[in-house]
């Protein structure tokens, strides 16, 4: 059985981080291990406290993790910290899984500052260089490039200069733009395609990002190559956005199992 490692912060809500990942994870048929970088009190409304994890269990559990299960793939999400986001660029740099797909969780969904400033200078010198891709949305491309990002043409630019500072290959996704299509730029440095699907409306978002990153990363562990790859997954996330269970008070969970959910509701 494929496995995945995901590298992130918790969500007391469980619609985002850990917990988003792996149930992405077993929705795909890929068996999900996790390395937990901080915990977060949150739920749908908002983060309420955040406590990194100490750098040295961080490693640990990376190690753990991969010299017993392996990781067919390994998906980076929130890393809080310098320290954290350089304690897991060299565990990573020790292990080399084949593939790792880069979140880079700066900002909550409600607005709470999940990255702090060094660290962006470490996921740019270190991991950015070492991930097979970089998955950032409109702000967390802008904080990376220094460049605004307004309209499909400046997404297309944003991921050329990913790949200058060194990305193999950046997927810039297109949510906060508001159009009436979502669609996300994936660049390799030899080819740009544009990942589009209808926008759905409501406030059932939470978890989006963790969720399109972490079906990449189950998708390239199965066997796919990144550009199928990030087309299944484009599928999966505007599914799960369609077919989310209305929890919470302010932005919901999407729903990672609606495949299923088909299934059962057409009697497969």
């Amino acid at each position: 059985m494929r496995t995945a490692l995901t590298i992130a912060g918790s969500d007391s809500g469980g619609g985002a981080g850990i917990q988003a990942d792996l149930k992405t994870f077993a929705a795909h048929g890929v068996f999900g291990t996790s390395a937990i970088t901080a915990i977060t009190a949150q739920n749908t409304t908002g983060v309420t406290a955040v406590l990194p994890i100490p750098v040295d269990l961080v490693t640990a559990q990376i190690d753990a993790v991969i010299s017993d299960l392996g990781a067919d793939a390994v998906k980076i999400g929130m890393l809080a910290t310098a320290a954290i986001a350089t304690a897991v660029a060299d565990a990573l740099d020790r292990h080399r899984p084949a593939f790792i797909v880069l979140d880079t969780v700066m900002v909550a969904k409600g607005g709470a500052r999940l990255l702090d400033e060094a660290a962006v200078e470490v996921i740019r010198a270190r991991l950015l260089p070492m991930a097979t891709v970089i998955t950032p949305n409109v702000p967390e491309a802008e904080a990376l490039t220094g460049s605004s990002i307004h309209t499909l043409a400046d997404q297309r630019r944003a991921a050329g200069r990913l790949i200058e500072l060194g990305a193999r290959a950046a997927l810039v996704k297109g949510g906060h733009l508001g159009t009436g299509e979502s669609t996300d730029v994936l660049a390799d440095g030899s080819t740009m395609i544009e990942l589009t699907a209808d926008r759905v409306p409501g406030r059932h978002t939470h978890g989006t990002g963790c969720t399109f990153s972490s079906a990449i990363a189950a998708r390239l562990a199965l066997g796919d190559d990144l550009i199928t790859a990030a087309r299944a997954a484009k599928i999966y996330i505007t599914g799960a956005i369609r077919h989310a269970p209305g929890l919470g008070h302010g932005h919901g969970p999407v729903g990672h199992f609606w495949q299923w959910t088909e299934e059962r509701d057409r009697g497969d």
